[in-house]
């Protein structure tokens, strides 16, 4: 699955004022792991879908979910990286 050259990971928010409690940032952290182990499973799905030489219109729905697949997975990761700024070690 490639990313689109123009493409580039949504920006979280400013940093906060008060950073988050280190409870809610655990829960936070692990629920944001378990969507990244989630998405993994549809990004092998969609790499394994692109190997079998679709035709249209299911090679375009193929685009369409690696565009989206790509979108979820930048949004975690700027996601984890907000809660990693913005809450204490």
């Amino acid at each position: 699955m490639n990313k689109p050259a123009n493409s580039s990971p949504p920006q979280a928010p400013g940093k906060a004022s008060e950073t988050i409690p280190a409870d809610l940032a655990i829960e936070i952290r692990k629920m944001a792991h378990e969507l990244s182990n989630a998405l993994e499973v549809i990004v092998q799905t969609s790499y394994l879908l692109g190997t079998v030489g679709l035709k249209e219109p299911g090679s375009e729905w193929l685009r369409m979910l690696d565009n989206g697949v790509n979108k979820a997975m930048d949004i975690n990761l700027a996601l984890r990286n907000y809660v990693k700024e913005n809450s204490q070690p």
